[in-house]
């Protein structure tokens, strides 16, 4: 078994300077804010607004040059081929477990037993209103869907499945000049993918605001009354996603060796951040570069990721699944196991295509709930006032799901650097990030170092193995 040689250990930065405290600090405040001053926090939810649409702001030019930079070292069709093959195989796998397991929960808890709701004094109109009319497309409608009409409006409209169709053709075309062309491009797209990581540490000073602006949102408008009312309902969806992170988890660990709680520390800032706005799209940068860091090839990482966010929505599953329980048994219908079947196999389908619907859920929930005709459509309506508080469960499975997918992957086509990913997960080296700006501070930005940097692996002779490597070196730390 091969043996890391320890380059550094990570020196401990002050406490108020770690991300972490501060967003946690910036959910605490709003938790509060929300709580005491409910009409207030109304006005806050700029802030978070306002976060998020910074980061998407480069994600897509983000997405395209980390694949393309990727795909170029790939070079093959065939090869990016088995990467989404695989990664769409483990999506669908993992998308049915969540499924299934919230039917499962839904059966044994019956968070919806006892309501006797009637569908008719049901007021929908904030349900259309949430929903903007929009429907879940069809197969045909959904590929057709991923061809952008043009380039530039793939990446005006932020459509991460176009802009991935781009970057794979980019990607693979100039890899085809790889022998005959001087690297000048190559190395413009790669310093171009430097700057926007520096954006991003810039937006990430402002995360504390964004994750106390969303959060007292949150509380104020959707808190303590929705927690009564749905209490069970809320209850049996967190407790679903914990047995499934744990069951994923120990499956993970079996086919590629890694630790998901070591993970999740080591990501810690992301995903507090994503609890704290509730969304995953605002943390897309950094888990990409935290993959990236801790061993998975730049290829797997640009391909799975954006696609996950579309694909392998296992917090989305694991909640349509239960909610259709409770609906069911809020309106006194009882499912029978080919119903439930049913309910699984259209939810299995729809889920792909939620990404960019307004009202996503609901327009799911709508769908399923017409095809099966067990109980009304407006029953939907119930869950306007729990859908926002289950956000956390849903993003933080949703990205913990697409993380450790990224791992599998990379292992099956064997570009997983395992030693490197034990050395980074474990703490015992910190890979050198050229685009910290808390480490690398440019001219006019050195006050923000006012400590030593930390220890970094700046060099790839700092990981060397004693015996034959695990996996192939992933070139792009």
């Amino acid at each position: 078994m091969s043996e890391v040689e320890i380059a550094a250990k990570p020196t401990k930065q002050r406490w108020y300077r770690s991300l972490f405290v501060q967003v946690l600090i910036g959910i605490a405040l709003g938790i509060a804010t929300g709580i005491l001053f409910p009409e207030f926090s109304h006005h806050l939810a700029p802030l978070g607004e306002g976060f998020i649409k910074l980061i998407k702001m480069v994600v897509s030019p983000l997405i395209f040059l980390v694949i393309v930079t990727g795909i170029a070292k790939v070079g093959s069709m065939k090869a990016l081929g088995k990467i989404g093959g695989k990664a769409l195989l483990w999506f669908t796998a993992a998308t049915t477990f969540a499924l299934g397991l919230g039917l499962l929960v839904g059966n044994l808890v019956k968070p919806g037993s006892g309501l006797n709701i009637d569908p008719a004094t049901l007021d929908t109109s904030a349900l259309d209103e949430k929903t903007q009319g929009g429907h879940l497309p069809g197969g045909v409608e959904f590929v057709m869907h991923i061809i952008p009409t043009s380039v530039f409006d793939a990446f005006a409209q932020n459509n991460l499945l176009q802009v991935l169709l781009f970057a794979i053709l980019f990607g693979v075309a100039l890899a085809s000049f790889s022998e005959s062309a001087p690297p000048i491009l190559m190395d413009v797209i790669d310093q171009t993918l430097h700057v926007i990581f520096r954006i991003v540490g810039y937006i990430m000073y402002l995360a504390p605001l964004g994750a106390f602006g969303a959060m007292a949102f949150t509380v104020g408008n959707y808190g303590a009354g929705s927690l009564k009312s749905f209490g069970v309902l809320i209850l049996a969806c967190y407790g679903a996603a914990l047995v499934f992170i744990a069951v994923l988890s120990i499956v993970v660990k079996l086919i590629t060796g890694v630790n998901a709680w070591k993970f999740i520390k080591y990501c810690r800032e992301e995903f507090m951040l994503a609890l704290g706005t509730g969304s995953s799209e605002a943390v897309m940068p950094r888990i990409i570069k935290k993959l990236d860091n801790a061993g998975c090839d730049r290829a797997v990482v640009g391909l799975v990721i954006p696609t996950g966010y579309s694909f392998n929505l296992d917090g989305a599953a694991i909640y349509l699944s239960l909610a259709m329980m409770f609906l069911a048994q809020a309106v006194g219908v009882d499912l029978g196991f080919g119903e439930q079947l049913a309910i699984m196999g259209i939810l299995i389908l729809s889920s792909k295509g939620m990404a960019g619907v307004p009202g996503s859920a609901f327009v799911a929930l709508s769908a399923t709930a017409a095809a099966i005709g067990a109980f009304p459509v407006a029953a939907v309506a119930l869950l306007l006032g729990a859908d926002r508080l289950m956000d956390s469960m849903r993003v933080f499975t949703n990205l913990l799901g697409n993380c450790l997918a990224t791992f599998v992957v990379a292992n099956w086509e064997g570009m997983l650097d395992k030693d490197k990913m034990r050395a980074v997960l474990d703490g015992k080296v910190t890979p050198d990030d050229p685009d910290d700006v808390t480490i690398h501070p440019h001219p006019g930005h050195e006050h923000l170092q006012d400590a030593p940097a930390r220890p970094a692996i700046e060099r790839r002779e700092a990981l060397t193995t004693n015996g034959a490597s695990e996996g192939p070196v992933n070139h792009h730390a």
